[in-house]
């Protein structure tokens, strides 16, 4: 028998999705660690989402950020947190 650490938050929102599945918190655990050996590793990959995976609202955001780093100076800047906020204001 062993003790695993889980974060406290990840733990509330998984395990009524493991309920759902049918299988408990420590079968998934062992689930995972089969995978493990099975795979001689991670049974999935590691990595920063794709853009591709993002909704559409946030690769039009993504795009506008790319837009202001390339031309920063067509968007306004603010020295200030109270001068962003008086910008913000008048709107």
């Amino acid at each position: 028998m062993s003790t695993v650490r889980v974060n406290d938050n990840i733990k509330k929102e998984v395990v009524p999705i493991l309920n759902d599945l049918g299988i408990s918190l420590s079968e998934a655990i062992n689930i995972f660690l089969h995978q493990v050996k099975l795979n001689n590793g991670l049974p999935f990959n590691i990595k920063y989402p794709s853009v591709n995976n993002f909704n559409d609202e946030m690769k039009e955001a993504l795009k506008e950020a790319e837009e202001m780093m390339k031309h920063p100076e067509k968007y306004p800047n603010y020295s200030s947190v109270e001068e962003l906020m008086e910008a913000l204001n008048e709107e």
